[in-house]
């Protein structure tokens, strides 16, 4: 018998879902889909969000079949895929996690550096950030989780109040711009904005194992993630003119900027600029502090089970040091750092693999049928975003071609 889930636990748990949708990848979805155009954005929107939602149903169900409070996917991988399955998720989750670090430590400082004109070495900014935001994370994480809450809410009016702003700016020459080669560019990000599997356990724990509410309240979430990331990406690309100008999308992708820095730019308003600045902050805030949880909880079991060391002092420098040191040599990778996330880690770690899951759980042909497109879907992504990264699919504003 499923137990009963108050309304005030599904409202909250959509809010939570909706918050860690709505972090860093909205700041680089305009910037990245916008150079395919509005309408390739807003489909590749629908079919990723479509995806993401299935994989998430996959893992949910695994997590209340199970029900354990230590549910982890490397240990879920390999109960299917054996050894080689769990080190492959190991290796995705570390790819996600750091990969994300790092985007949230460039994009900080590029955001701040750019839209303040400030003297100030980003060096500084982001040795700054760094240490505010870990020593937050290493607190007690109910108190975290407390203070991620009210983030999200801040952040969530913050966004109205930007997007209501920027609205009047928006215009319809810049939306019908169609240019369906450049997507394969955008799909690391599309994906990546419909990422919040990490906190899979944590949802069906609260909403005490119901698999119908859970699929439920997860559907609100992401729905309403949907709609914040398809407003954003009608603002983003109907402002900002597809040149190579300060404001336009070109130059904004050739030098990895978030899509609120040419976005102030162009509206020429100080108070948007306050509000952009603030949403941002705050965005990456709650996103940073939401992954280094999950980070320090990743490390403190991958060196107690697998390493062998019970170390609190190792894992939280394994968890926080590698993403700074990236982020410190390669300052202006804000976007490649997203791309890398979501189109190695989370297409394989909640794409690739829980397909695989579904095949071989299928019970009738539509459920397989299902499975099978899954995995050729994210299977794909994956192979365009190798082609990319390996130099064989060169993608530019003006050319995209296979070598």
């Amino acid at each position: 018998m499923e137990s009963k889930v108050s309304p005030l636990q599904i409202i909250s748990i959509g809010f939570l879902i909706v918050g860690n949708l709505i972090g860093a990848g909205i700041l680089a979805l305009p910037i990245n889909t916008g150079l395919a155009g509005f309408f390739p954005s807003l489909m590749g929107l629908f079919v990723t969000s479509a995806a993401m939602y299935y994989s998430a149903i996959i893992l949910s169900n695994e997590a209340v079949t199970r029900q354990e409070i230590t549910f982890n996917y490397p240990s879920l991988y390999q109960t299917y895929l054996g050894t080689a399955g769990k080190w492959v998720a190991v290796l995705a989750n570390l790819i996600i996690l750091y990969g994300l670090l790092t985007a949230y430590l460039t994009g900080i400082t590029s955001i701040i550096g750019n839209l303040f004109q400030l003297s100030i070495s980003p060096v500084w900014l982001m040795l700054c950030f760094f240490v505010i935001v870990t020593l937050i994370s290493l607190a007690n994480v109910a108190a975290i989780q407390k203070y991620i809450a009210v983030l999200v809410a801040i952040k969530c009016v913050a966004f109205v109040v930007i997007v209501w702003m920027a609205g009047g700016h928006v215009k319809a020459q810049n939306l019908s711009h169609i240019n369906w080669p450049l997507f394969t560019c955008g799909i690391p990000i599309l994906v990546t904005a419909f990422h919040f599997h990490n906190i899979i356990p944590a949802v069906c724990e609260t909403l005490k194992w119901n698999q119908k509410v859970i699929n439920r309240t997860m559907l609100i979430g992401m729905t309403l993630g949907f709609l914040m990331n398809a407003t954003w990406l009608l603002v983003g690309i109907g402002v900002l003119p597809l040149d190579n100008s300060p404001i336009g999308l070109v130059n904004a992708f050739e030098k990895n900027l978030p899509a609120t820095i040419p976005l102030a730019q162009a509206i020429h308003s100080q108070t948007f600029l306050l509000l952009a600045m603030f949403f941002a902050l705050v965005a990456i805030t709650t996103a940073y502090l939401a992954n280094g949880l999950g980070l320090i909880g990743f490390m403190d079991d991958l060196t107690s089970h697998h390493l062998g060391r019970t170390s609190p002092t190792l894992s939280r420098v394994l968890a926080f040091g590698p993403p700074l040191v990236i982020a410190l040599v390669y300052p202006d990778i804000f976007l490649k750092a997203i791309d890398f996330a979501g189109g190695f880690g989370i297409v394989t770690l909640f794409g690739i693999l829980p397909s695989i899951i579904a095949i071989r759980k299928a019970r009738t042909k539509t459920q397989k049928l299902l499975g099978v497109a899954m995995l050729l879907l994210f299977g794909i992504f994956f192979v365009l975003e190798t082609a990319q990264e390996l130099g064989l699919l060169k993608i530019s504003p003006d050319t995209e071609y296979w070598k």
